[in-house]
């Protein structure tokens, strides 16, 4: 069964999506409709901004986005998803390509999910850390123990935990990750506390968007960040896309869900490689691979 899964921030490069809007009027037509409803020239960014302006939550969030739905548009018949999945920022990108969003509805959801975002980030400073070499049950336990905000964020594959939350919090929890044998407990140059209880006021300008929006019936599954499951019904998928701001994006889980649903083939649709390596590091026998254009 083929699984495509879709990536979330922190995948972007400058130039991306250049090469599909020279060559497919598809890829053209639908980023020149992106630019129109987002009131900003997005390709402008995209094909020849600096790094630091791709950077921004406001940008990288739809640009991510944009390259990954219009991928899966260009691919043509070869698209033919049993199952789908994404990286945070990348169940919006998932959503498209399996019909349950229209592609104009949920660009304008992913650009109030950045601006709110954003907007949440600036509230309170906060931040994440990338956790390595330690039991997901050790990380959760010491994350229990801390004084101030801090939580379990991205369960990106074994041995790799992203940790969210206030910044002293976060230092302070980063320094027991070590005392308990963590590989490494890095500060991430992020804005702010994603996938934690800061979240809130996201979560809530969000649900407000998602509940006025219309969703379909979707053509196959969903394996949705919080509840890991298929999901196929519309208002569940709401309820989860609601969900997501302020609770964990649990990508091993998904990914060992998929795969005991029978996924025998992972193909990542968007910019970069990083789905691709989790996926082989969750499970090293299963073919995982990047969108190849003929």
């Amino acid at each position: 069964m083929n699984a495509y899964i879709f990536p979330g921030q922190g995948a972007q490069f400058v130039g991306m999506g250049l090469d599909l809007y020279e060559k497919y009027p598809v890829a053209q037509e639908m980023f020149e409709k992106a630019n129109s409803i987002l009131g900003f020239s997005i390709t402008d960014i995209m094909f020849q901004g600096t790094a630091e302006e791709l950077k921004e939550t406001k940008v990288t969030q739809p640009a991510i986005f944009l390259h990954s739905v219009i991928l899966s548009k260009v691919m043509g018949e070869s698209f033919k998803p049993d199952m789908v999945a994404g990286h945070s920022l990348g169940e919006f990108s998932a959503l498209v390509a399996n019909g349950a969003l229209h592609f104009e509805d949920a660009l304008k959801l992913v650009s109030q999910r950045a601006m709110a975002m954003q907007k949440a980030c600036e509230l309170q400073p906060s931040t994440m850390a990338a956790v390595l070499g330690l039991e997901d049950k050790v990380v959760e336990d010491i994350c229990s123990q801390m004084e101030g905000i801090v939580v379990p964020a991205n369960y990106n594959c074994p041995g790799q935990l992203v940790i969210s939350g206030e910044i002293k919090a976060i230092e302070a929890t980063c320094e027991k990750m070590k005392e308990a044998g963590a590989r490494r407990a890095l500060v991430l140059p992020v804005g702010g506390a994603f996938h934690s209880p800061l979240m809130e006021p996201a979560r809530e300008e969000l649900a407000a968007a998602i509940e006025q929006t219309q969703f379909n019936e979707p053509v196959c599954p969903v394996y949705q960040n919080v509840t890991t499951t298929a999901v196929t019904d519309s208002k569940e998928i709401k309820e989860n896309l609601i969900a997501q701001l302020t609770a964990p994006v649990k990508w091993t889980q998904s990914v060992e869900q998929m795969l005991a649903d029978g996924a025998t083939k992972f193909t990542e649709v968007g910019p970069g490689k990083v789905l691709q390596g989790l996926v082989k590091k969750i499970n090293r026998e299963v073919v995982a691979e990047g969108v190849i254009l003929t």
